[in-house]
């Protein structure tokens, strides 16, 4: 693969896994899932708003636009309901260069939330989009409450009331291991970017026994059928994604134990950003020009409908 600089080759080459020493460190990844370790998973917006989600991508960034033929593969003859809309809308942020804005929900200290947004950036290395902190309401509002790793998918974030976090990292603090923010916050900022998770990926979900995987979330994430479904065991569309090889290393894949594979073997999942990842996003988030790809791979949260966000509360123009 043919990287901009050397600089840029020598940083994935420490954090491609299948060339340094991240390849042992995620063969233990399964067993702390085991124990309990919080799991990643997508959110989606209440049903009500996946229609005006799929409306505001698209006048955020055309090219996240459905286009007609891939409608019409999804349900030849059928109306688009908001669940079809929030499948075929991709949730990129455009082609433009684009800061976003962080902000902290809690009195997080200075030297954590530095650390925090130094991780988020570890992307921007690659393609026209960063992070920056603001003192005011952040487009991205980071918590660490007791409730796993999870974010909302791109633009979708823009729709989440003001005073709810869109990014949740559970009890980071200074005293976290440094691999852990590679591992995690990096991969929210995946999440963030607007990309969805790898192991989802057909040539990877068909490798998954689905009894085990429902018996293994369950007891390790507390996660009923439906949740697996959504965040294990439905593939991406083949013609909704870039046409990149699936990539078992990749820092948005799952790391999942071979008691769950049909084959025994375990799908390794990444603990940073590997060259597939950043050649990934350098094309989606071209810095010359590009088209971005789509994807999917959720779990619904709500709120009162009297909170969500009106169009002139949109955060559109601090992006």
């Amino acid at each position: 693969m043919a990287m901009r600089t050397k600089g840029l080759e020598r940083f994935l080459a420490r954090a491609d896994p299948r060339k340094g020493p991240h390849r042992l460190e995620a063969a233990h990844l399964a067993e702390e899932a085991a124990s309990g370790e919080p799991g990643c998973s997508v959110k989606q917006l209440p049903e009500r708003l996946l229609m005006r989600a799929a409306e505001v991508a698209s006048r955020l960034n055309p090219v996240n636009e459905p286009v007609f033929g891939r409608i019409a593969a999804a349900a030849e003859g059928a109306l688009l309901t908001p669940m079809m809309a929030a499948v075929i809308t991709s949730k990129y942020w455009g082609l433009k260069p684009r800061r976003l804005t962080v902000s902290f929900m809690d009195n997080a200290p200075v030297d954590l939330r530095r650390r925090i947004v130094t991780h988020l950036n570890a992307w921007a290395r690659f393609g026209c989009i960063e992070f920056v902190e603001t003192s005011g309401v952040g487009q991205i509002r980071i918590a660490r409450e007791p409730k796993g790793y999870w974010s909302y998918l791109g633009t979708d974030v823009l729709l989440i009331p003001q005073h709810l976090p869109t990014l949740n990292l559970q009890g980071f603090t200074m005293s976290t291991d440094e691999s852990e923010f590679r591992r995690v916050v990096r991969h929210e900022a995946g999440h963030t970017l607007g990309m969805p998770h790898e192991h989802m990926r057909r040539q990877l979900v068909e490798r998954i026994d689905r009894q085990k995987a429902y018996d293994y979330f369950l007891r390790t994430q507390g996660w009923n059928r439906s949740t697996v479904d959504q965040q294990v065991l439905t593939p991406l569309e083949d013609a909704s994604i870039m046409a990149t090889p699936a990539d078992e290393d990749s820092i948005m894949c799952y790391q999942l134990p071979g008691g769950i594979t049909i084959d025994g073997k375990p799908i390794r999942g990444g603990v940073d950003i590997t060259a597939s990842d950043a050649d990934f996003v350098a094309k989606i988030y071209p810095r010359a020009g590009g088209l971005p790809a789509m994807g999917r791979g959720w779990t619904e949260n709500d709120w009162p409908e009297s909170d969500d966000v009106q169009d002139e509360d949109l955060l559109i123009d601090a992006a």
